[in-house]
């Protein structure tokens, strides 16, 4: 008797450290906080617990310069489902966990990291819901912020020079401007043609997706797939570069299924048509956002070209995205003037 005791005690102990928590995923409400979830093994390193996949997109959001990692969640004996030009259907218990971050030093990424947040969407039983948690000083534990929170980071980069910035941390409303398709909540990233790529795992190198089918948390995907680029590789096509950017940056709410879908202005990957592309297209209920120009696009205009005053814009009722982002993403901006040039 007392050695099935010790045997069930040591399952227990094991489960609570290293398994995932599903009756939290799927529970009505967010515990506290993060570690609850067991997650991570380690919560500080970020190393996953068992079952916990990390995953990269080919092209990713900018949030004001700060890094991503990624990882998902599908319970045992379960598998998310591939839908064509959306992101795979996953099954109740799942979990998608994004945490931010600033290393810094840019030009020594060993020198270590400053965790911002950790954001999470949970598959439970009636669709997605969003929650995220902010990481205190001691970097050992997150928080629940409901209400969001908003950091002062620094951070060396690339150059050598000191940058700051005021993150913000989203409220729950925040999360519903980004992640809602036909007013629901939704994940955006994790698309076949977004995950389409080579990453490092412990068993070695493989693609992701033949990785995810090799582990059985998704059911099929095609083998051929119009994938994005990574947008940073100046080697490939600048109109491949920007049509990626804008995909993964614009193209969830400016999509006839997004948040923007009355603009008709259309910037998801699988758009050809050039008046919802923007060119000589004319602004739908855009206000003072036109900044008194006529089009969205004007080619070889940059300047004469709304997408891109908004984008460098930083006033509230003029930028895009509206949210998420308190910089101005300069290396972008350069980018997309270039390709205007070049229409």
């Amino acid at each position: 008797m007392k050695k099935v005791f010790h045997f069930v005690t040591v399952l227990f102990l094991c489960t609570k450290i290293y398994g995932v928590d599903e009756r939290l995923i799927v529970a009505d409400s967010f515990p506290n906080k993060l570690s609850d979830f067991n997650f991570f093994m380690d919560d500080s390193a970020q190393i996953p617990s068992e079952n916990v996949i990390p995953y990269e997109l080919i092209s990713t959001l900018f949030s004001d310069y700060s890094y991503k990692q990624r990882w998902v969640y599908v319970p045992n004996n379960k598998k998310a489902k591939y839908q064509e030009d959306w992101v795979f259907d996953f099954p109740t218990g799942s979990a998608l966990i994004k945490t931010f971050y600033y290393p810094v030093d840019e030009r020594d990424l060993s020198a270590g990291k400053k965790l911002l947040e950790t954001r999470l969407l949970l598959r439970k039983k009636d669709g997605w819901e969003a929650v995220s948690y902010a990481w205190n000083e001691e970097q050992n534990e997150a928080y629940k912020k409901v209400a969001g929170k908003t950091i002062n980071v620094a951070w060396t980069d690339f150059t050598g020079d000191q940058r700051e910035v005021r993150y913000r941390v989203p409220n729950v409303n925040q999360c519903k401007e980004c992640h809602a398709a036909d007013d629901k909540i939704t994940p955006i990233g994790p698309k076949a043609r977004n995950i389409n790529k080579e990453l490092e795992f412990q068993e070695g190198n493989f693609n992701q997706l033949a990785y995810w089918m090799n582990r059985e948390i998704i059911d099929d995907y095609p083998l051929e797939l119009n994938s994005p680029v990574d947008w940073t590789d100046e080697t490939k096509d600048i109109n491949d570069r920007v049509r990626s950017y804008l995909d993964v940056n614009c193209g969830h709410c400016h999509s006839p299924s997004g948040n923007a879908n009355s603009t008709g202005l259309y910037l998801h990957l699988n758009e050809t048509r050039d008046i919802h592309l923007g060119v000589f297209k004319k602004p739908v209920a855009t206000g003072r956002g036109s900044g008194g120009l006529k089009y969205s696009i004007v080619p070889g205009k940059p300047d004469e070209s709304i997408l891109l005053h908004r984008m460098i814009s930083m006033d509230p009722g003029i930028m895009m995205p509206e949210s998420g982002r308190a910089l101005t993403h300069e290396e972008a901006v350069e980018m997309v003037r270039e390709w205007i040039y070049g229409l």
